[in-house]
């Protein structure tokens, strides 16, 4: 999807910036003309990645988001640098595997904490800003089929991202009066987290469910998350975008001898 010259000189925070969903949105806001701010937990890895980038004005600023001083920090930077962002993209999260009966409260609270209590908070922080500066913005949370789909071993997440669906229309109710518009994408199912590794079988098994039979490219995501913050979604709000390629809608699983029908 081609945006012309609608970000250019736009700021952008892109959370969770060193993953592979993180870095892809990032990317693609660079090459539609956006200036970004990368977060993430590791500034030596920020600045590996920002040292590739060509053009000036982009940040990479490490970031805590299990602990509040350290979103603030990154606020007052932003405002510093910035004065206030244009869009905000609440990417980062995490995706332990466990039985309820397994987790321990501090790997359930992890979850929750970087899942839905960092965007929450960062929301927040960064929405008043922009109400500050009368210049309107979105903000994109990175949610999940999974928010609709429970899967065993994976509550924790999925229930976070059920959460995260209520708070991005909370926000987008609460923000509308200011020309703030909030939405999530949902999107398809990836492999190669530092932060939540897979199995070589849970890569293959996902893969195999997928209705349109592969995995999620830097296109699909990026081009859904550019499209909620462009004029062309210029009246969504409150809204969640599925790029998934089917994979939350139900099972290809075939429980009779014959399993295809042509």
């Amino acid at each position: 999807m081609q945006f012309a010259d609608e970000f250019n000189g736009r700021k952008v925070i892109v959370t969770g910036a060193c993953g592979i969903i993180g870095g892809w949105i990032a990317d693609g806001f660079r090459d539609a003309g956006a200036t970004v701010c990368l977060t993430d937990r590791d500034q030596g890895r920020l600045d590996l990645m920002l040292a590739d980038w060509a053009g000036d004005g982009h940040l990479a600023i490490a970031a805590d988001l299990r602990d509040t001083a350290s979103m603030s920090a990154l606020a007052d930077r932003v405002a510093t640098e910035w004065g206030a962002p244009d869009i905000l993209i609440n990417n980062a999260g995490i995706y332990p595997s466990g039985f309820l009966l397994d987790i321990d409260v501090d790997e359930w609270d992890a979850v929750f904490e970087v899942n839905l209590r960092a965007p929450f908070v960062l929301s927040k922080l960064f929405a008043r800003q922009m109400i500050e500066a009368r210049k309107g913005g979105s903000i994109v949370n990175i949610s999940s089929g999974a928010s609709r789909k429970m899967r065993t071993t994976v509550v924790p997440y999925c229930t976070s991202k059920t959460a995260l669906d209520r708070l991005t229309k909370g926000f987008a109710l609460e923000l509308a009066e200011y020309g703030i518009r909030v939405n999530a994408v949902e999107p398809g199912f990836m492999a190669g987290s530092d932060v939540s590794p897979l199995s070589d079988e849970h890569v293959n098994a996902a893969i195999g469910s997928i209705p349109l039979g592969r995995p999620s490219s830097p296109s699909d995501v990026t081009s859904a998350v550019l499209y909620l913050c462009s004029q062309a979604g210029a009246y969504v709000t409150g809204g969640t975008l599925t790029v998934d390629g089917g994979n939350s809608i139900g099972t290809k699983a075939v429980y009779q001898d014959k399993k295809k029908a042509l």
